[in-house]
């Protein structure tokens, strides 16, 4: 069954998002880029807060691909108890050395109840060989965003058929799969039937569908019922 996840920027949010039953609260601030991070203090506050209620994820920011850089955001973020940490992997950098670097720790950071998920960005038309890699560093899942939030959403700047073929090889290695990238509600009924663990959104749960905005409960509620009908 697919869940939601909702990137909020705030304690505010977060709690919205936990009232709306979503099934992972990512925290992000979409103000500093695609994979934007809170500060440290902001992420301690919400986890407490949050108490256990609902997996939480957080991104480490756009960091370039440089492997000591990723290794501390990654025990930093680790150390504020999140479930999840996000690894943006952006052009350029080290990929392989950032992965062989992250490796010797995947296992100690699983044993702190946090697992790594990459994140790939469907307009810099990654190389998906880099899946069996990410499973034999430790990775817990990957997901398929977009860097560029202009060009559209996932659906507009990937074909579904490699969006499907990126989901199959997720299934394949294992990993949990995520599909988000400006996402909107019409875009739902397509990626659906390719049953990914997960859809992440931001700007279509904000008001005037502004990612950099403030979230509206009224839009997390349509996308929610168009995920899960409250019928089920």
């Amino acid at each position: 069954m697919t869940g939601m996840l909702a990137s909020v920027n705030s304690l505010q949010e977060a709690r919205l998002a936990l009232d709306a039953e979503v099934d992972i609260i990512d925290l992000k601030q979409p103000s500093k880029g695609a994979l934007g991070a809170l500060e440290i203090d902001l992420i301690n506050t919400i986890v407490n807060a949050i108490n256990g209620d609902c997996p939480i994820s957080a991104t480490i920011g756009d960091l370039p691909m440089q492997p000591d850089r990723v290794f501390k955001a990654v025990d930093d973020m680790v150390n504020t108890g999140v479930d999840y940490v996000k690894i943006g992997f952006f052009p350029g950098g080290d990929w392989l050395a950032t992965l062989q670097k992250l490796h010797s720790y995947t296992d100690i950071w699983q044993q702190q109840r946090s697992g790594l998920i990459a994140v790939l960005f469907a307009d810099t038309k990654p190389d998906f060989a880099i899946l069996s890699t990410l499973k034999n560093s430790g990775f817990k899942g990957v997901m398929l965003d977009t860097m560029d939030k202009q060009k559209g959403s996932l659906t507009k700047v990937m074909t579904l058929s490699t969006i499907t073929k990126f989901v199959n090889l997720t299934r394949q290695y294992q990993l949990l799969c995520g599909l988000a990238g400006s996402l909107k509600a019409d875009d739902i009924a397509k990626l659906m039937p390719l049953n990914p663990d997960y859809l992440g959104f931001r700007g279509a749960l904000c008001e005037q569908h502004d990612r950099t905005a403030r979230l509206s409960r009224s839009a997390l509620i349509k996308i929610k019922h168009s995920i899960k009908p409250a019928t089920i």
